[in-house]
């Protein structure tokens, strides 16, 4: 083990965020109602530059008479190369209550743009003597994110997750696809006359989960853009899990029950987990480092590996 311990990410359900358009009030009820972990209220790409006020205000209110249950409450701001964005905060922080939890930052491309937020919102939350801290969430949606990914981790105690923005990231790096996550059709090897798909965001998913877990937060997949694809959100959500994203985005309420059955450690994997720290606690009892578990060795990094499983799942179901 390294002198530099890894630190415990939030112990809080983030197996899907759901979205919704700050401008359409008609959803915030149905988002409260939903099985989301997490709300992300949206004033960035899903509202109109003319609706931007309007939003800002929808979402003050609903934050203030909206049940929101035990749920993650979050809002996306806009960006900061836009005029918005401090406007978003200090109205956030200034006239929304205390159950906001979260805000939002899209397209971060430093650390020095976490830095900016933070600044701003331990200001507003000084000057109106707000009891509980915000957290900050952060967007991965550029080459230049993704190349500054670690010290964007690094960069804030308030930081609690990072998500992966497929299109403005596939946009930036100049990809040529139009799709928003799962496998694109050109992304493939020819072998004898076959072709075989590969994950085209499968680097930058590592990157991102091996920057969250150095610095406990929380790693998560961004959408998957066709709705109409269950078994194709299903398989994109089923590699980011076994990458150690613990949750992803939802764009449509009927993506919420397959992250949510995709980011739950099943009932199987549970039991295996458990048996496995068994079968290796009555080997430490014999004075062995390692043992055979249905006919595979097993040792202490099998304990660790067990311990995610069954933390994860005991996490889950304590909420």
């Amino acid at each position: 083990m390294s002198f530099r311990l890894q630190p415990t990410p939030p112990a809080r359900p983030n197996r899907c965020q759901l979205f919704g358009p700050g401008s359409n009030t008609k959803l915030f009820a149905k988002m409260a109602a939903s099985a989301a972990d997490v709300i992300n209220l949206d004033l960035e790409d899903s509202v109109a530059p003319t609706d931007k006020d309007m939003a800002r205000a929808n979402v003050i209110e609903a934050i203030n008479t909206v049940d929101w249950g035990k749920k993650t409450l979050s809002v996306r701001i806009n960006s900061l190369d836009t005029p918005y964005w401090y406007r978003d905060v200090v109205d956030l922080l200034e006239q929304a209550s205390e159950r906001l939890d979260q805000i939002m930052i899209p397209k971060v491309g430093c650390a020095a743009d976490v830095y900016a937020v933070d600044a701003l919102v331990t200001a507003v939350e000084a000057a109106k003597g707000r009891s509980k801290r915000i957290a900050l969430e952060v967007i991965i949606e550029s080459a230049a994110g993704i190349a500054h990914v670690e010290e964007i981790a690094a960069a804030s105690p308030r930081l609690e997750a990072m998500s992966l923005g497929a299109a403005d990231f596939a946009a930036s790096m100049g990809m040529q696809t139009t799709g928003i996550g799962g496998t694109q059709e050109n992304y493939y090897m020819l072998h004898e006359g076959q072709k075989h798909w590969s994950d085209p965001w499968h680097w930058a998913q590592t990157a991102i989960v091996a920057a969250c877990r150095t610095h406990g937060i929380l790693p998560v997949d961004g959408p998957f853009g066709d709705f109409s694809d269950d078994e194709g959100c299903r398989a994109q959500a089923r590699r980011s899990a076994t990458l150690g994203m613990v949750g992803k985005w939802a764009i449509h309420p009927k993506q919420i029950a397959i992250s949510n059955e995709v980011f739950t450690p099943s009932d199987e994997a549970v039991a295996e987990a458990r048996e496995i720290l068994a079968a290796m606690e009555e080997a430490k009892k014999n004075g062995e480092g390692a043992t055979v578990y249905k006919g595979r060795l097993v040792d202490i990094a099998s304990i660790k590996q067990a311990e995610v499983i069954v933390r994860q799942s005991e996490m889950i179901a304590s909420q």
